[in-house]
């Protein structure tokens, strides 16, 4: 392929919204990707909306109200920085890093989350006593989910 032609895919790529192309010409292929760059946001899907007809009452879906706060152990809500497997000891046949009423200190590991065959210590951000664990070996954990409250 010429480089004046490759020069010319990479002018078209850059002024483009796409995140990558590949062309073939004869037996050369060439793949171009804006892999470096962060990805370029996709365009929202168009919202779509309906009409209620006059007098019709729209049933609107409620959420659940969030726990409260005061319901629970008061303290530091130590929450999982990632989705993933939760994990209270380094290996299955090891005590559990922390149990309800271990001192902690800042920098202590609490526990595990394995994201993607990668296991992240998730670590004691504040001093303190465990008052509560919220997940057991083995659960699912979601981002934001709270997993201990260090008071």
């Amino acid at each position: 392929m010429d480089l004046r032609k490759i020069k010319k895919l990479i002018e078209l790529l850059e002024e483009s919204a796409l995140v990558e192309m590949e062309i073939t010409e004869g037996d050369n292929t060439i793949r171009l990707s804006r892999a470096s760059q962060s990805a370029t946001p996709l365009p929202a899907a168009p919202i779509q909306q309906y009409a209620i007809p006059q007098g019709a009452v729209a049933e609107v879906p409620r959420a659940e109200p969030a726990p409260n706060a005061a319901e629970g152990p008061a303290g530091a809500i130590v929450e999982s920085p990632m989705v993933g497997t939760y994990y209270d000891s380094p290996s299955p046949d090891a005590d559990p890093f922390v149990r309800v009423g271990s001192k902690v200190r800042a920098g202590d590991t609490l526990c595990i989350v394995e994201a993607m065959k990668t296991f992240n210590q998730i670590e004691a951000e504040t001093d303190g006593e465990i008052r509560a664990i919220h997940k057991s070996n083995g659960d699912p954990v979601e981002y934001g989910e709270p997993l201990f409250v260090i008071g």
